[in-house]
């Protein structure tokens, strides 16, 4: 099955698996990472977990208050309830694979940040919001 890149600011999701592929039980995805990019927000989400694993370059993943350097190899596992978000300090492009069990989400929720995050610059934060929160994901206030 060819699978669509989702243009999300400067990160390109592709999904691997959908929900409707594994019976709801994962969905799995690559982003490639930019150097300098970064998530429009932090979030968390209560419906599912998320672990990100390191193919290419380096990303720095803050999970409730603590980095993570995540590079090809290693991973970062987010539990529901927790606030998290990352960057791509490294100053090289990164791509990690993405796995979400159950599979909460899908392609359409970053169809829908892609929409509001593409439409100019700075993002609209409650748009953002918005589109977070119709998608079972509870926007965080930016790290301090």
């Amino acid at each position: 099955m060819a699978s669509e890149d989702i243009h999300v600011g400067s990160l390109t999701i592709r999904f691997l698996v959908e929900g409707e592929d594994s019976n709801g039980s994962s969905a799995i995805f690559e982003v490639e990472l930019p150097a300098g990019s970064n998530v429009p927000a932090p979030d968390s989400h209560d419906a599912y977990e998320e672990t990100m694993y390191g193919l290419e370059g380096t990303v720095t993943w803050t999970v409730e208050g603590t980095h993570h350097s995540v590079g090809p190899g290693q991973h970062v596992c987010i539990k529901r309830g927790e606030v998290h978000a990352f960057v791509n300090d490294s100053g090289e492009f990164a791509k990690q694979l993405g796995v979400i069990t159950p599979a909460a989400i899908g392609p359409q929720f970053f169809r829908d940040m892609a929409e509001v995050v593409n439409a100019g610059q700075p993002p609209d934060r409650a748009a953002i919001g918005a589109v977070m929160r119709r998608h079972g994901l509870t926007p965080a206030a930016p790290p301090a």
